[in-house]
């Protein structure tokens, strides 16, 4: 019996060692619950809120138009010619706003021409400009330390009508092309569609990029030199840089319901001998909207550019003399498509 007993004993730890491994077999890996990621709201719609912030800093203005005229006659007992005529314009205009910086960017272009029985396709209107300026806001209110960029020019050949068919033009794209870079300080109230820009240093470049009008002297460049008998001796250049004073403003308001405004100007006189001689650029147009689509538009513009001198009168010997700088004026009515975006 004693054996016996022994004998478990001996044999007991052998048991319990296979019952581990048995019970060990049998065990499962634990089970790990896996939590669901709750991402912050607060900070998405923070995302969210700051992106809707920055689309509500910007100001965009978008607009294209198209104004056309048509005349035309059937045995009409008084006489008269076919014309039709069109004018298209477009302009857009991003603004941005955000504490105490802005920086304001516009791109206006004018295309218009005009076709009659019997003559050749005219041009009524041509202009390309480009502005943009960037303002950081100073101790007084609505006042802002400001650069301000602008080109200016056109798209096609311009001429003298009426013209010979072989003749010339008088204009061309990049000819002239005129080129403003200034510093100084501007007035921008943020609930008004006013600005004033004051720049006591503005650089003035005058480009005329086809040589033969160049070395005529057109638009205030120096001509080309020739000998006594007409040869050329050396082609002028093709630019002109100016350094003066410049103060421009742009007023628009709504003097009625649907009968806007806009009043834009500007003044440049130059540090050298001719300080003083202003050149004046100023355009108003009164826009009359007639519904979502139709509009009806009244402008002018008028001129002086006391570089550019005008043609009097051709000597026998072919020189030309010039004479003082003359107001330049063009008005414009029509009645159109407009759409705005």
């Amino acid at each position: 019996m004693k054996k016996l007993a022994l004998f478990a004993i001996l044999l007991l730890p052998f048991s319990l060692k296979a019952q581990v491994r048995k019970v060990r077999g049998e065990m499962r890996p634990p089970v790990i619950e896996i939590t669901k990621l709750d991402f912050a709201k607060n900070e998405l719609n923070y995302t969210f809120e700051k992106i809707k912030l920055q689309n509500q800093r910007w100001y965009k203005y978008n607009a294209v138009g198209l104004n056309m005229s048509e005349v035309a006659y059937s045995n009409w007992s008084a006489g008269g010619v076919n014309s039709v005529s069109f004018l298209a314009d477009a302009k857009f205009r991003r603004r941005y706003l955000v504490e105490n910086y802005f920086w304001d960017n516009e791109l206006i272009a004018n295309y218009g021409i005009n076709i009659q029985t019997g003559e050749r396709l005219r041009k009524t209107d041509d202009q390309v400009l480009v502005s943009s300026s960037f303002g950081y806001r100073t101790g007084f209110r609505d006042w802002y330390y400001s650069s301000k960029i602008s080109f200016n020019t056109q798209f096609s050949d311009g001429y003298d009508y009426p013209r010979d068919p072989d003749a010339d033009p008088i204009s061309r794209f990049m000819a002239p092309g005129y080129l403003y870079l200034g510093i100084g300080m501007e007035y921008a109230p943020e609930k008004e569609k006013v600005t004033v820009f004051i720049s006591p240093l503005t650089m003035k470049a005058t480009f005329v990029m086809d040589q033969n009008l160049a070395d005529k002297g057109s638009f205030g460049l120096a001509p080309a030199e020739y000998d006594n008998i007409g040869n050329l001796l050396k082609h002028a250049k093709q630019y002109l840089i100016e350094v003066g004073f410049l103060l421009s403003g742009k007023h628009e308001i709504e003097l009625y319901e649907n009968v806007n405004m806009v009043n834009q100007v500007s003044f440049y006189t130059q540090y050298d001998k001719s300080f003083g001689n202003v050149d004046v650029d100023w355009q108003l147009s009164f826009d009359m909207k007639i519904n979502d689509f139709l509009q009806a538009r009244i402008g002018t513009h008028l001129k002086y550019d006391d570089d550019i001198k005008f043609k009097e009168e051709t000597l026998p010997n072919g020189v030309k003399h010039l004479y003082s700088p003359r107001v330049q004026f063009k008005q414009i009515l029509g009645v159109g498509l407009k759409y705005t975006f």
